[in-house]
C-alpha cells in the first residue's frame, strides 16, 4: 500500500507531543481522503477479470502478477471495495486453523453442526424440485409427485462449523482484478482526487492544508 499512502496528501497538525510549543506543527496523513473506483466502471465486468486467490496469496503477491509492480496491491484492494484485509481477504490455512482453535477452543466444537443445508431434488423429467444449500431444521421433509405416486424425502446434510468457516474464507477468494490496460487511468485519477483544492482558508498546497482545531494527542 505505500505507492497510494505515498498519494494520500497530509494535514497539519498543532502538536501536543512533550516539549512541543503551541506554535509546533506535525504532518500526518489525511486518512479521512479514500477512494473507491466509480459506479459505472464497478458495474462493466468489461474492465475486469475474474481471479481465484491461491494459498497464501496476499494483496501485494497479486499486484506483482498482474501488474509487475507490488505497490499496486491498493488497486486490487480498491477494485474489490476491500477496506480490511484481516477481515475481507482469505487467511492462509496455517492462519485459518489458529483461528478456528481460537474460536471453537476444540476440534470437537469444530465438528458439531453449525446448520443444515438441503441437497438437489430432481424429479424424472429434471427438474429440480428441491435447490441445493437451503437452510432448513435438521428434520425438514420434502414431498412429491415422482409420476407413480407421492414420495416423501429428507434432502438434509449436516454443515460442521468446520465446513461453514471454510466456505467462508473460500468465498473470499474469488476477486475482481483491473484490466492492465486502464491502470494509468485509476492511477491518475487518485492523484487528481488527492489534491487539495485551492479555495479554502486551510489551503496550503496541494498535499497539504492545516487542521489547528484537531489534536492528535491529549
Amino acid at each position: 500500500m505505500s505507492n497510494y499512502f505515498s498519494k494520500v496528501p497530509d494535514f497539519e497538525y498543532v502538536s501536543r507531543l512533550p516539549d512541543a510549543n503551541i506554535s509546533d506543527y506535525i504532518n500526518v496523513k489525511n486518512l479521512f481522503k479514500r477512494v473507491t473506483l466509480k459506479q459505472d466502471i464497478y458495474q462493466d465486468l468489461s474492465f475486469f477479470t475474474k481471479y481465484e486467490i491461491k494459498g497464501d496469496d496476499r494483496p501485494d503477491n497479486v499486484a506483482f502478477k498482474e501488474y509487475g509492480r507490488s505497490n499496486l496491491d491498493w488497486v486490487v484492494l480498491t477494485s474489490n471495495n476491500i477496506l480490511n484485509i484481516q477481515s475481507e481477504w482469505p487467511m492462509p490455512q496455517f492462519e485459518f486453523d489458529k483461528y478456528l482453535l481460537e474460536k471453537y477452543e476444540t476440534y470437537e466444537n469444530l465438528n458439531n453442526a453449525h446448520h443444515y443445508e438441503t441437497v438437489e431434488i430432481k424429479n424424472d423429467d429434471g427438474v429440480i424440485m428441491v435447490q441445493k444449500g437451503l437452510k432448513v431444521p435438521s428434520d425438514y421433509s420434502f414431498t412429491y409427485y415422482d409420476g407413480s405416486g407421492m414420495v416423501t424425502e429428507r434432502p438434509v446434510v449436516e454443515i460442521t462449523n468446520y465446513q461453514y468457516e471454510e466456505k467462508l474464507n473460500n468465498d473470499k477468494r474469488s476477486i475482481y482484478l483491473l484490466k492492465k490496460r486502464y491502470l494509468n487511468i485509476i492511477i491518475d485519477d487518485l492523484e487528481d482526487i488527492m489534491r487539495y483544492k485551492k479555495g479554502s482558508s486551510q489551503y496550503k498546497t496541494e498535499t497539504l492544508k492545516t487542521a489547528d482545531n484537531i489534536r492528535l494527542f491529549q
